[in-house]
């Protein structure tokens, strides 16, 4: 049993993808080819944004948008510690400060801790807050209502990150619609995801819009050779659009099979863990599905007891980020978030895409029911 299994949605759409791959390789358009001005079309109409603006990966679409902030180090940029590392590294890269925040039961940045936080930077006045980059983790929208006041009320710039959440409704909007500006991934294990790196920033903001495509291409100009910015080779290659295109086209359908795959296995699990739970109202899109075990040892205990069966167990994520290396000189210590903590020693996500068969979903669950009750 694969994690995610791209073979099966191959079978799909292979023929198509095939036959886009081979338009491009024979226009010889590999950069910036028409493909990209389709998918960008196709993207902002789905989110509802007025822009969509393809890049090379997941963490340029956080770093682009940083870099038209024109950030210092004495920025604080509000950022979850529980999430993928790119989250705090693009923050780092854009010459700003994480100041990293606590989670709430789904696994979200907590609002009532990133108020602390803010509050706790304007006292000590060493950095000045300047932006939030919240996360849809695991497919789960955060709770941009309250985020969104919060940032109101602080002037603070809201970036969605989204890379994780691309599909998924908050209150009836998509994510990537949200904030001053937005970004998701595609890579290949991503709800939508290419094949190799690839990723898309969204906002309303026609000026904005137009920063971000100039640092998407060394901070260019009118003209190519007359740059007015410090940009970065942040495009998007043609052949990655020609492969999300017809992935787009059944992208809604394999959301509806993510959430009925969620709720069987809710169901089948509930009894025996803490399952993740959607806030009314809103659609996840599945990135994982994450249970927690009751302690780290039970949580070891499945990684070793399923392996043997064959049936991959991944750990999203063991280190919270203010407790990785990289970050050693902040001065966080363990016991700082501890929320996030707990969660980093007791989850873990099961396989989880549109393509599971009633049978596999099954044996998954009874399989951990078995581990967990020995």
């Amino acid at each position: 049993m694969k994690f995610v299994d791209l073979d099966r949605q191959y079978e799909v759409i292979g023929n198509e993808i095939e036959d886009r791959i081979r338009t491009v390789i024979q226009s010889k358009h590999f950069i910036m080819g028409p493909e990209i001005d389709e998918l960008e079309i196709e993207l902002a109409k789905y989110t509802g944004r007025k822009y969509a603006i393809t890049c090379a990966s997941g963490t340029d679409a956080l770093v682009i948008p940083l870099m038209v902030y024109a950030l210092k180090k004495t920025d604080a940029i509000f950022v979850p510690a529980f999430t993928f590392y790119a989250t705090a590294e693009s923050v780092l890269l854009a010459g700003a400060t994480p100041v990293f925040v606590d989670c709430n039961s789904s696994y979200n940045i907590d609002i009532n801790d990133l108020e602390e936080k803010i509050k706790r930077v304007l006292k000590e006045g060493k950095l000045r807050p300047k932006g939030i980059i919240p996360v849809d983790l695991f497919g789960q929208p955060a709770d941009y209502d309250e985020i969104t006041k919060i940032a109101n009320k602080y002037n603070l710039f809201l970036l969605e990150d989204a890379a994780q959440g691309f599909g998924s409704l908050y209150k009836g909007k998509r994510a990537c619609s949200f904030g001053d500006v937005s970004a998701t991934s595609f890579f290949p294990a991503k709800p939508l995801g290419c094949y190799g790196d690839g990723g898309a920033i969204f906002t309303d903001d026609d000026d904005l819009a137009e920063k971000l495509k100039s640092v998407r291409i060394h901070g260019m100009g009118t003209n190519r050779y007359d740059n007015i910015r410090v940009g970065l080779n942040g495009r998007m290659d043609t052949l990655q659009a020609a492969i999300i295109l017809p992935k787009l086209k059944i992208f809604n359908e394999e959301l509806n099979k993510r959430n009925t795959i969620a709720r069987q296995y809710m169901n089948n699990l509930k009894k025996m863990f803490v399952v993740p739970s959607v806030s009314e109202g809103n659609i996840s899109s599945w990135a994982q599905f994450s249970l927690l075990a009751k302690n780290k040892y039970q949580r070891d205990k499945i990684v070793i007891e399923m392996g043997k069966k064959r049936i991959p167990i991944m750990i999203y994520y063991p280190i919270p980020m203010h407790l990785q290396t990289a970050f050693k000189n902040f001065g966080y210590k363990k016991g700082d978030l501890p929320k996030c903590e707990e969660f980093a020693e007791r989850i873990f996500s099961i396989p989880m895409h549109p393509y599971l068969t009633q049978e596999e979903i099954e044996m998954v669950s009874s399989e951990l029911i078995t581990v967990c009750s020995e």
